[in-house]
């Protein structure tokens, strides 16, 4: 299954969210993402479907290696862009708002000389 861009956003935002929390559940992720339940529910159900991660009977949430893989990926994408703009003089929300369109879309090979460029890795 090719995830796509709201796939790889849930996948990010429960790396995020497991980084500061002992555990994570759908709702921490409606919470944070500002997305609906059933949204939620619907996209945690295709990534358990993936093979993305996994669900405990008590609702907690983890990440599969797969889905473990492209959360960190793109984490990474979205703090190296984030940090590249602000250093050019971008300002902090757009250089945020811009990141995350774009660590979506950037070829590896884009961001590993965009990385080595700006001394970022």
């Amino acid at each position: 299954m090719k995830l796509k861009e709201s796939g790889e956003m849930y996948l990010e935002t429960i790396h995020v969210l497991s980084l500061k929390k002992p555990y994570v559940r759908s709702i921490d992720v409606v919470d944070y993402m500002g997305y609906s339940k059933p949204s939620v529910s619907r996209a945690v159900g295709l990534l358990r479907e993936g093979g993305y991660l996994t669900m405990d009977s008590d609702g907690s949430l983890h990440l599969t290696d797969l889905g473990k893989e492209v959360a960190e990926k793109t984490y990474e994408r979205h703090t190296v862009l984030s940090k590249f703009f602000i250093n050019i003089g971008v300002s902090e929300e757009v250089a945020t708002a811009d990141a995350c369109k774009m660590e979506h879309v950037i070829s590896d090979e884009t961001f590993a000389a965009l990385k080595k460029y700006a001394h970022l890795d």
